[in-house]
């Protein structure tokens, strides 16, 4: 059986207990029983608590009288546990942890009994006005309290309290209470307090208070207890100083922290490594990482040494600043000072390689923790941070399986992770697998905010459906979660996405009626639907009412603006919105010239668009891979294959790795060049650098196979495609069909159209034309009208071009009787046909003599039957050898 100590010499009032851990004989077998099973029952002093021996406590735990009927864990009296009840109970302020398991229902629940002077131990003078009280103890006085709303009758049930003569009791009350965060029952029962006879003012109450202002950002209620404390004739202590220093630090207060420490060191009270910590907590969350170094190097010039704790907080704060690099540096400095590092610091590396996009070595570092469990962990924070690593790299299937882990780990997933697989799941538009996740979260047990609804918001309009983005949005108002700027914005980016301006402009105007003011992101939304609408007065709009909000346009707002100006045409508003950027101030990046310079190329202006590169080297500024690709592409265009190869020679020598599109630009410099085997080199070189090519690769190299006259080359590719699932676009069944043209292969050309008909409506109607007169100059005169029909049933809109192909090879195959019912196909479909259409086919009529077809093609031309007549008598050579030229060119002409 475990005794107490003798208390501390010099304070009789203070002693520091043993653990004393009791075991049950037996636990109850959890078959067939639908209760609670009682656990051990753990005594743990508090780290602070006013412990005393007293007399006249048995240390007995009576029920805790709510009468609420749920099932609580067993409790021992002293004697149960084999002791006596003065050597065990006799203790103030000792914590009881005790706690039930259902194991049913899959449920735990853990509390903190503190019991405080009894009724029994009071002071004789108080004995008798003690009678007819409640003898609860301190937890059963708390858990009453907090039942009650704080504007209600609380006194009542402190002055019906036994325990209220016994000031000792006072310091254990306000701790519950604080431990809840009960900031207004605090001060109810503070306030009571102080009308007690028995109080008398203790540091440790309003060290407590003052910490629970802090808390709730209450700093000049917290800086007032500080000096009615002082009226009271309680000098502050170092844990007073380090109370209001943290409050000051969490209201972003440095400067009055640095001197609350100044007025410390005044007063003669050293500052321990937690003064310390907590300034440089307030430093660094006030965003001076700066100052926050120099109070640690001061605090290792005084002595006190460092911990992992103010390590931990100078990376947080380098953290929160994005100073990346340097909180990296410091972790290397560390380790050189073999400082261990615990899971905390580990989450604050990982965040800061992730935010580097270095993914590579945050997953290292994660997996490296889980295989050194027992050091560090990882825990909920450290999977939520690589979920988040996975979604920046796009790979969307290892956020899942991380997510899975850390449920196979045994840990509960937070809101903030499930929000973090909401939002990889919508940042590539995957609105299905987003809303399973969300019902997930919300089965969980917990309440989505307004990060979870914006997320779905962003998913809809990632995947081209505003309609159901705004359904989501209204969702979330019904369900009393107010939106955000961010949940505006990605409302009205949903709308611009499809380029549905007003709706997008309607959504901006409710903003601003919510009382929710527009920012930059707003305005640089708004400036790209714009331009997919293609309105420049709507732009030149957008800027006049950002400036008359006072908006200033940051970086991305211009390049936004630029691109738009660009898109649609005017690259003088362009040109001119760059110059206004220069005079503001506001440096280009290298976003801003590959937006100029791919821009202007497209245009034709290729000189124009090189001047911007000179310009970008003046400043130095370093060239990304969409600049490289950009000049690689205006290179091509004006046929300068030498300086192509240049430039793609310095992209690998400075180091940025060339992606697809800048592979892509040289196949097509070297396709243009007719150099089509240094283009299957460089498509080679793709593959080796494991860059997968995507379909405008392979159709760039076939367009080259093409021009180089090696078609089946082409049809090879075609093969590899197939096999690799990669599935063709437009360009790349042109550069089939062409191969096929010229190998005179129609059998794949008939492949072709078949694995096309799924999908018609994403395809052009040149392309199309482009396989009908394939199979019309192939003399496969019954495929092309198949192909027609699986047209019209698909629903193109097909035009005049589309039914001239079909009569020119119709009258050179000599099917003019269906010549005639496609030229009344057209007529059907309001297309307009010309007189010498139906004269084209007036000569295989007249010899065929069928008086029907020749009346109708008659009735069309406008012309008697003389009048053909007399044509065919007066020379009647003229439409049999038009009939024979016919024959050979599908077209015939009057003579």
């Amino acid at each position: 059986m475990a005794t107490m100590p003798p208390a501390a010499a010099g304070d009789p009032c203070r002693c520091h207990p043993q653990l004393f851990l009791s075991l049950p004989q037996a636990l109850p077998s959890s078959r067939g029983w639908r209760g609670v099973c009682a656990r051990p029952e753990v005594w743990v002093p508090g780290p602070s608590s006013v412990l005393c021996y007293g007399e006249g406590s048995n240390g007995d735990c009576s029920d805790d009288g709510d009468g609420d009927g749920q099932g609580t864990s067993e409790r021992a009296s002293g004697s149960e546990r084999g002791g006596t009840p003065s050597s065990i109970g006799d203790r103030i302020g000792e914590q009881r942890v005790t706690g039930f398991v259902d194991y049913n229902k899959g449920r735990r629940r853990l509390s903190v009994q503190v019991g405080g002077v009894g009724r029994d131990r009071l002071p004789a003078r108080y004995r008798l006005r003690a009678a007819g009280s409640v003898d609860w103890t301190v937890t059963e006085v708390a858990e009453r309290i907090l039942r009650l709303e704080h504007w209600n009758d609380i006194e009542g049930i402190l002055n019906r309290w036994a325990g209220r003569f016994a000031r000792k009791n006072f310091p254990l009350l306000i701790r519950e209470l604080s431990n809840a965060c009960a900031i207004e029952h605090s001060i109810k029962v503070f306030s009571w307090m102080k009308n007690q006879k028995v109080y008398h003012a203790q540091n440790d109450i309003y060290n407590m208070l003052i910490q629970l202002h802090a808390k709730h950002n209450r700093t000049d209620q917290a800086r007032g207890l500080f000096f009615e404390m002082q009226e009271w004739r309680c000098k502050p202590d170092a844990d007073t100083y380090n109370a209001l220093i943290n409050a000051h630090g969490r209201a972003g207060q440095w400067r009055w922290a640095v001197n609350i420490m100044d007025d410390m060191l005044r007063a003669a009270i050293p500052p321990t490594r937690s003064t310390y910590n907590n300034l440089i907590n307030a430093c660094g969350s006030s965003g001076q990482w700066k100052e926050a170094l120099k109070v640690c190097q001061k605090m290792t010039d005084n002595g006190v040494g460092p911990d992992l704790v103010t390590h931990n907080i100078i990376l947080s704060a380098l953290k929160r600043e994005a100073q990346y690099l340097k909180a990296l540096s410091y972790f290397e400095l560390m380790k050189r000072r073999k400082i261990l590092p615990d899971t905390i610091t580990f989450n604050i590396i990982i965040h800061c390689l992730v935010k580097l996009g270095q993914y590579g070595k945050a997953v290292d570092i994660f997996n490296s923790m889980r295989e050194k469990r027992a050091e560090h962990a990882p825990d909920v924070v450290t999977f939520t941070s690589i979920i988040q690593a996975y979604s920046s790299c796009g790979q969307i299937e290892n956020c899942k399986t991380v997510f899975d882990l850390m449920i196979s780990d045994g840990l509960s997933p937070s809101l903030i992770s499930y929000n973090a697989l909401i939002g990889a799941y919508a940042s590539h538009g995957m609105h299905v697998e987003a809303l399973k996740v969300f019902k997930l979260l919300k089965n969980s047990g917990f309440r989505p905010d307004v990060v979870s609804y914006t997320s779905l918001v962003n998913a809809y309009g990632r995947s081209g459906q505003p309609e159901k983005a705004r359904e989501m949005f209204d969702k979330m108002m019904q369900n009393s979660c107010r939106p955000n700027i961010v949940s505006y914005n990605a409302l009205i980016d949903s709308y611009g996405s499809e380029g549905k301006l007003a709706e997008a402009l309607d959504v901006l105007r409710e903003m601003e009626r919510n009382g929710i003011l527009p920012d930059v992101i707003t305005i640089s939304t708004l400036l790209g639907a714009c331009s997919r609408c293609g309105q420049v007065v709507n732009i030149d709009s957008i800027l006049s009412a950002a400036k008359c909000r006072g908006i200033e346009l940051n970086i991305v707002a211009y390049n936004s603006a630029i691109g738009s100006y660009l898109n649609m045409g005017s690259p003088d508003k362009a040109l001119q919105l760059y110059e206004s950027m220069k005079e503001r101030k506001i440096k280009p990046d290298a976003v801003t010239f590959n937006i100029l310079l791919s821009g202007l190329w497209k245009m034709g202006k290729y000189d124009e668009s090189l001047k911007f590169l000179d310009e970008m080297t003046v400043l130095q500024i370093p060239l990304s891979r969409e600049v490289y690709s950009s000049v690689i592409c205006i290179y091509n265009k004006k046929g300068l294959l030498a300086e192509a190869e240049s430039m793609f020679a310095k992209m690998k020598e400075a180091g940025c790795c060339p992606d697809v599109v800048a592979y892509t630009a040289m196949i097509d410099v070297y396709g243009e060049a007719g150099a089509c085997e240094r283009a299957w080199e460089t498509f080679q070189e793709m593959e080796m650098h494991d860059i997968q090519p995507d379909a405008i690769a392979y159709s760039s190299l076939m367009k080259s196979f093409n021009r180089g006259c090696k078609p089946e080359r082409v049809l090879a590719l075609a093969e590899l495609m197939k096999e690799k699932s990669i599935p063709f676009n437009s360009a790349i069944s042109f550069e089939i069909l062409s191969s096929c043209s010229m190998l005179r292969d129609w059998r794949t050309a008939s492949e072709l159209v078949d694995n096309l008909e799924p999908s018609f409506r994403f395809f052009s109607l040149g392309l199309f034309n482009q396989i009908l007169h394939f199979f019309g100059k192939s003399g496969k005169v019954d495929s092309m009208m198949k192909l027609f029909y699986k047209m019209t049933a698909s629903g193109l809109d097909v035009n005049r071009g589309t039914y001239s192909i079909l009569l020119r090879h119709l009258l050179a195959a000599g099917k003019w009787r269906k010549y005639i019912e496609v030229l009344q196909w057209m007529e059907d479909a309001g297309i307009r046909t010309s007189f010498r259409m139906y004269q084209n086919a007036l000569p295989y009529a007249l010899k065929d003599n069928s008086e029907e077809l020749i009346g109708a093609i008659q009735e069309k031309m406008g012309t008697t039957s003389c009048q053909i007549k007399r044509l065919v008598s007066i020379s009647p050579q003229i439409y049999y050898k038009a009939l024979r030229r016919g024959k050979g060119r599908g077209m015939v002409h009057t003579e």
